[in-house]
Protein backbone atom coordinates (compact mmCIF):
# COMPACT_ATOMS: atom_id res chain seq x y z
CA UNK A 1 0.00 0.00 0.00
CA UNK A 2 1.49 3.59 -1.19
CA UNK A 3 2.12 6.01 1.53
CA UNK A 4 0.13 8.74 1.72
CA UNK A 5 0.65 11.64 0.41
CA UNK A 6 2.44 14.36 2.42
CA UNK A 7 0.78 17.03 0.38
CA UNK A 8 -1.59 18.22 -2.33
CA UNK A 9 -1.35 21.12 -4.62
CA UNK A 10 -0.94 22.63 -8.26
CA UNK A 11 2.58 22.37 -9.50
CA UNK A 12 3.26 25.16 -11.82
CA UNK A 13 5.24 26.94 -14.76
CA UNK A 14 4.59 30.18 -16.09
CA UNK A 15 0.75 29.46 -17.42
CA UNK A 16 1.13 25.61 -17.32
CA UNK A 17 -0.85 23.99 -13.98
CA UNK A 18 -0.86 20.24 -12.91
CA UNK A 19 -2.23 18.68 -10.07
CA UNK A 20 0.06 16.85 -8.04
CA UNK A 21 0.63 15.13 -5.03
CA UNK A 22 4.19 14.82 -2.65
CA UNK A 23 5.44 11.46 -1.27
CA UNK A 24 8.02 10.87 0.75
CA UNK A 25 10.87 8.94 -0.85
CA UNK A 26 12.28 7.42 2.08
CA UNK A 27 11.44 5.26 5.50
CA UNK A 28 12.49 4.84 9.04
CA UNK A 29 9.93 2.40 9.84
CA UNK A 30 11.94 -0.56 8.41
CA UNK A 31 14.79 0.40 11.93
CA UNK A 32 14.37 -1.45 15.00
CA UNK A 33 12.44 1.44 17.69
CA UNK A 34 12.04 1.19 21.42
CA UNK A 35 9.52 1.99 23.83
CA UNK A 36 10.25 3.17 27.72
CA UNK A 37 9.61 0.91 30.10
CA UNK A 38 9.35 1.02 34.00
CA UNK A 39 12.28 -1.25 35.13
CA UNK A 40 9.85 -2.74 38.38
CA UNK A 41 6.68 -3.38 36.52
CA UNK A 42 7.84 -3.30 33.03
CA UNK A 43 4.77 -1.04 31.83
CA UNK A 44 5.22 1.18 28.82
CA UNK A 45 5.67 4.72 29.87
CA UNK A 46 3.45 7.17 29.54
CA UNK A 47 3.75 11.06 28.85
CA UNK A 48 0.98 13.75 30.06
CA UNK A 49 0.90 17.26 28.93
CA UNK A 50 0.42 18.93 32.04
CA UNK A 51 0.76 22.51 33.46
CA UNK A 52 4.13 23.77 34.54
CA UNK A 53 3.04 25.80 37.43
CA UNK A 54 0.01 23.85 38.53
CA UNK A 55 1.28 20.55 37.77
CA UNK A 56 -2.23 19.90 36.31
CA UNK A 57 -2.98 18.10 32.95
CA UNK A 58 -3.93 20.14 30.40
CA UNK A 59 -6.55 18.44 27.15
CA UNK A 60 -4.83 19.04 24.10
CA UNK A 61 -8.25 21.53 23.02
CA UNK A 62 -6.60 24.04 25.79
CA UNK A 63 -2.95 23.93 24.13
CA UNK A 64 -1.86 26.81 21.80
CA UNK A 65 1.57 27.50 20.63
CA UNK A 66 3.03 30.15 22.11
CA UNK A 67 6.10 32.34 21.42
CA UNK A 68 8.94 32.90 24.10
CA UNK A 69 9.35 36.74 24.88
CA UNK A 70 11.04 36.01 27.81
CA UNK A 71 11.08 34.32 30.75
CA UNK A 72 7.83 34.86 31.85
CA UNK A 73 6.10 35.84 28.51
CA UNK A 74 4.77 34.43 25.39
CA UNK A 75 2.57 35.58 22.62
CA UNK A 76 0.04 33.18 22.17
CA UNK A 77 -0.64 32.30 18.51
CA UNK A 78 -3.71 29.97 17.67
CA UNK A 79 -4.22 27.54 14.71
CA UNK A 80 -6.40 29.81 12.78
CA UNK A 81 -3.93 32.99 13.32
CA UNK A 82 -1.65 30.38 11.73
CA UNK A 83 -3.83 29.30 8.71
CA UNK A 84 -4.46 32.57 7.74
CA UNK A 85 -0.79 33.56 7.10
CA UNK A 86 -1.46 33.30 3.53
CA UNK A 87 1.17 31.66 1.12
CA UNK A 88 0.84 31.22 -2.17
CA UNK A 89 2.71 28.11 -1.62
CA UNK A 90 0.30 26.51 0.45
CA UNK A 91 -1.41 25.04 -2.17
CA UNK A 92 0.97 25.75 -5.34
CA UNK A 93 4.52 24.78 -6.09
CA UNK A 94 5.52 27.74 -8.48
CA UNK A 95 9.20 27.09 -10.56
CA UNK A 96 10.60 30.57 -9.79
CA UNK A 97 14.13 29.54 -11.94
CA UNK A 98 16.63 26.44 -13.09
CA UNK A 99 20.23 26.32 -11.98
CA UNK A 100 22.67 23.56 -12.30
CA UNK A 101 22.48 20.72 -10.36
CA UNK A 102 26.20 21.69 -9.84
CA UNK A 103 25.42 25.20 -7.99
CA UNK A 104 23.79 23.41 -5.41
CA UNK A 105 25.75 23.19 -2.00
CA UNK A 106 25.29 19.85 -0.65
CA UNK A 107 25.11 21.20 3.02
CA UNK A 108 21.57 23.15 1.70
CA UNK A 109 20.31 19.26 0.63
CA UNK A 110 17.59 18.22 3.84
CA UNK A 111 15.17 15.60 2.33
CA UNK A 112 13.64 13.48 -0.86
CA UNK A 113 10.37 13.51 -1.85
CA UNK A 114 8.79 11.76 -4.81
CA UNK A 115 6.43 14.20 -6.77
CA UNK A 116 3.62 13.03 -9.40
CA UNK A 117 0.39 13.91 -10.98
CA UNK A 118 -2.69 13.83 -8.50
CA UNK A 119 -5.78 12.29 -10.19
CA UNK A 120 -6.53 11.27 -13.81
CA UNK A 121 -6.21 14.80 -14.99
CA UNK A 122 -3.09 16.66 -15.53
CA UNK A 123 -0.60 14.28 -16.98
CA UNK A 124 0.05 15.94 -20.08
CA UNK A 125 0.94 19.37 -18.53
CA UNK A 126 3.23 17.21 -15.88
CA UNK A 127 5.44 15.79 -18.68
CA UNK A 128 5.70 19.12 -20.46
CA UNK A 129 7.47 20.41 -17.14
CA UNK A 130 9.05 17.16 -16.48
CA UNK A 131 10.95 16.89 -20.23
CA UNK A 132 11.59 20.75 -20.35
CA UNK A 133 13.70 20.30 -17.15
CA UNK A 134 15.34 17.49 -18.10
CA UNK A 135 15.62 18.67 -21.74
CA UNK A 136 17.20 21.63 -20.07
CA UNK A 137 19.43 19.09 -17.73
CA UNK A 138 18.66 21.69 -14.88
CA UNK A 139 16.89 21.73 -11.46
CA UNK A 140 13.92 23.51 -11.52
CA UNK A 141 13.67 25.75 -7.54
CA UNK A 142 10.42 26.59 -6.49
CA UNK A 143 8.64 26.77 -2.62
CA UNK A 144 6.07 24.44 -0.70
CA UNK A 145 4.64 24.76 2.88
CA UNK A 146 5.03 21.69 4.58
CA UNK A 147 4.02 21.30 8.38
CA UNK A 148 3.10 25.08 8.58
CA UNK A 149 6.62 26.24 7.26
CA UNK A 150 7.72 27.34 3.53
CA UNK A 151 10.72 25.17 2.18
CA UNK A 152 12.37 25.92 -0.90
CA UNK A 153 12.14 22.63 -3.26
CA UNK A 154 14.56 21.55 -6.33
CA UNK A 155 12.73 19.58 -8.69
CA UNK A 156 14.18 17.09 -11.24
CA UNK A 157 13.06 14.57 -13.41
CA UNK A 158 13.11 10.78 -12.07
CA UNK A 159 12.25 8.46 -14.30
CA UNK A 160 8.02 9.09 -15.17
CA UNK A 161 8.07 11.28 -12.21
CA UNK A 162 9.91 14.44 -10.54
CA UNK A 163 11.85 13.80 -7.17
CA UNK A 164 11.88 17.01 -5.09
CA UNK A 165 14.74 17.41 -2.16
CA UNK A 166 13.64 20.46 0.13
CA UNK A 167 16.74 22.50 0.76
CA UNK A 168 17.48 25.13 3.89
CA UNK A 169 17.48 28.71 3.97
CA UNK A 170 21.06 29.92 4.51
CA UNK A 171 20.49 30.92 7.79
CA UNK A 172 20.09 27.13 8.75
CA UNK A 173 23.75 26.44 7.61
CA UNK A 174 26.47 27.06 9.79
CA UNK A 175 30.03 28.52 8.33
CA UNK A 176 32.65 26.28 8.06
CA UNK A 177 35.43 28.72 9.05
CA UNK A 178 34.62 28.68 13.18
CA UNK A 179 35.40 24.59 12.72
CA UNK A 180 38.36 24.46 10.26
CA UNK A 181 39.96 27.63 11.03
CA UNK A 182 42.47 26.03 13.76
CA UNK A 183 43.57 23.02 10.95
CA UNK A 184 47.05 23.35 10.30
CA UNK A 185 48.73 24.30 6.52
CA UNK A 186 50.08 20.62 6.21
CA UNK A 187 51.81 19.65 2.99
CA UNK A 188 51.26 16.43 1.58
CA UNK A 189 54.43 14.91 -0.44
CA UNK A 190 54.18 13.71 -3.84
CA UNK A 191 54.99 10.13 -2.43
CA UNK A 192 52.60 10.17 0.23
CA UNK A 193 49.33 11.40 -2.17
CA UNK A 194 51.07 8.59 -4.96
CA UNK A 195 50.50 5.64 -2.07
CA UNK A 196 47.17 7.34 -0.87
CA UNK A 197 45.69 7.32 -4.69
CA UNK A 198 47.17 3.92 -4.52
CA UNK A 199 44.80 2.65 -1.86
CA UNK A 200 41.74 4.24 -3.68
CA UNK A 201 42.94 2.79 -7.02
CA UNK A 202 42.40 -1.18 -4.77
CA UNK A 203 39.10 -0.20 -3.41
CA UNK A 204 37.72 1.68 -6.30
CA UNK A 205 33.79 0.30 -7.28
CA UNK A 206 30.58 1.76 -8.46
CA UNK A 207 27.95 3.11 -6.12
CA UNK A 208 25.28 -0.10 -4.80
CA UNK A 209 23.09 0.75 -2.82
CA UNK A 210 21.98 -3.29 -2.08
CA UNK A 211 25.26 -4.24 -0.96
CA UNK A 212 24.71 -1.82 2.02
CA UNK A 213 23.83 -3.30 5.27
CA UNK A 214 23.34 -1.90 8.41
CA UNK A 215 25.36 -3.42 10.52
CA UNK A 216 24.17 -1.67 13.86
CA UNK A 217 20.49 -2.49 12.84
CA UNK A 218 21.57 -6.24 12.39
CA UNK A 219 23.64 -6.29 15.98
CA UNK A 220 20.11 -4.94 17.26
CA UNK A 221 18.38 -7.61 16.12
CA UNK A 222 20.29 -10.53 16.97
CA UNK A 223 20.89 -8.88 20.95
CA UNK A 224 16.37 -8.90 21.13
CA UNK A 225 16.47 -12.54 19.42
CA UNK A 226 19.29 -13.78 22.01
CA UNK A 227 17.24 -12.35 24.86
CA UNK A 228 13.92 -12.85 23.77
CA UNK A 229 15.88 -17.24 23.34
CA UNK A 230 16.71 -16.53 27.02
CA UNK A 231 20.95 -16.87 26.01
CA UNK A 232 23.14 -14.94 27.81
CA UNK A 233 24.80 -11.64 26.50
CA UNK A 234 28.42 -11.11 26.84
CA UNK A 235 30.27 -7.65 25.81
CA UNK A 236 32.06 -7.89 22.66
CA UNK A 237 35.44 -6.24 22.89
CA UNK A 238 35.31 -2.61 20.97
CA UNK A 239 38.36 -2.32 18.03
CA UNK A 240 41.02 -0.45 19.23
CA UNK A 241 42.37 2.63 16.79
CA UNK A 242 46.21 3.03 16.81
CA UNK A 243 47.75 6.20 16.91
CA UNK A 244 49.71 6.53 13.91
CA UNK A 245 53.80 7.26 14.02
CA UNK A 246 55.26 7.20 10.84
CA UNK A 247 52.32 8.20 7.89
CA UNK A 248 54.66 6.81 5.12
CA UNK A 249 54.97 3.59 6.92
CA UNK A 250 51.21 3.46 7.60
CA UNK A 251 50.23 4.41 3.97
CA UNK A 252 52.58 1.02 2.77
CA UNK A 253 50.99 -1.38 5.21
CA UNK A 254 48.11 -0.20 3.93
CA UNK A 255 48.96 -0.88 0.74
CA UNK A 256 50.11 -4.38 1.50
CA UNK A 257 47.25 -5.67 3.82
CA UNK A 258 45.53 -4.80 0.52
CA UNK A 259 47.60 -6.94 -1.90
CA UNK A 260 47.06 -9.76 0.90
CA UNK A 261 43.51 -9.28 1.40
CA UNK A 262 43.29 -9.68 -2.31
CA UNK A 263 45.39 -13.03 -2.80
CA UNK A 264 43.61 -14.58 -0.52
CA UNK A 265 40.07 -13.88 -1.39
CA UNK A 266 38.37 -16.96 -2.66
CA UNK A 267 38.38 -17.69 -6.73
CA UNK A 268 34.48 -18.47 -6.60
CA UNK A 269 32.44 -15.39 -7.87
CA UNK A 270 30.69 -13.69 -5.14
CA UNK A 271 27.02 -14.72 -4.81
CA UNK A 272 25.23 -11.06 -5.13
CA UNK A 273 24.19 -9.62 -1.62
CA UNK A 274 20.42 -9.35 -1.24
CA UNK A 275 19.60 -6.09 0.07
CA UNK A 276 19.84 -4.81 3.50
CA UNK A 277 15.98 -4.37 4.53
CA UNK A 278 14.86 -7.58 2.68
CA UNK A 279 17.34 -9.65 5.27
CA UNK A 280 16.33 -6.96 8.23
CA UNK A 281 12.68 -7.74 7.69
CA UNK A 282 13.27 -11.55 7.96
CA UNK A 283 15.37 -11.18 10.98
CA UNK A 284 12.32 -9.03 12.39
CA UNK A 285 9.69 -11.74 12.34
CA UNK A 286 10.22 -13.17 15.52
CA UNK A 287 10.26 -9.63 17.14
CA UNK A 288 7.51 -8.16 15.36
CA UNK A 289 4.66 -10.69 17.08
CA UNK A 290 3.49 -11.97 14.54
CA UNK A 291 2.20 -15.77 14.41
CA UNK A 292 5.00 -18.34 14.14
CA UNK A 293 4.63 -21.43 11.92
CA UNK A 294 2.48 -23.89 12.79
CA UNK A 295 5.44 -26.48 13.04
CA UNK A 296 6.72 -23.95 15.69
CA UNK A 297 3.47 -23.03 17.51
CA UNK A 298 2.89 -26.38 17.76
CA UNK A 299 5.64 -27.23 19.70
CA UNK A 300 5.89 -24.53 21.72
CA UNK A 301 2.18 -23.78 23.31
CA UNK A 302 1.16 -19.87 24.03
CA UNK A 303 2.01 -18.49 26.79
CA UNK A 304 2.56 -15.07 28.40
CA UNK A 305 6.21 -14.90 28.78
CA UNK A 306 7.85 -14.19 32.26
CA UNK A 307 10.19 -10.82 32.48
CA UNK A 308 13.49 -11.00 32.62
CA UNK A 309 15.68 -8.55 34.62
CA UNK A 310 18.57 -7.29 31.32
Amino acid sequence: MAPRANWKGFLRLSLVTCPVALYPATSESEKVSFNQLNRKTGHRIKYAKVDADTGEEVDNEDIVKGFKVDTDTFIEVTKEELENVALESTRTIEIDEFVDRSEIDPRYLIRPYYLRPDGKVGHDAFAVIRETIREMNKVAIGRVVLTNREHIIALEPLDKGLMGTLLRYPYEVRSADEYFDDIQDVKVTKDMLDLAKHIVNQKAGHFEPDKFEDQYETALIDLINQKRAGKPITAKERPRGENVVDLMDALRKSIGGEKAAATEAPKKPAKKARKATARQKEMLMPIAGKKPPKEVAAKKPAAKPQRKSA
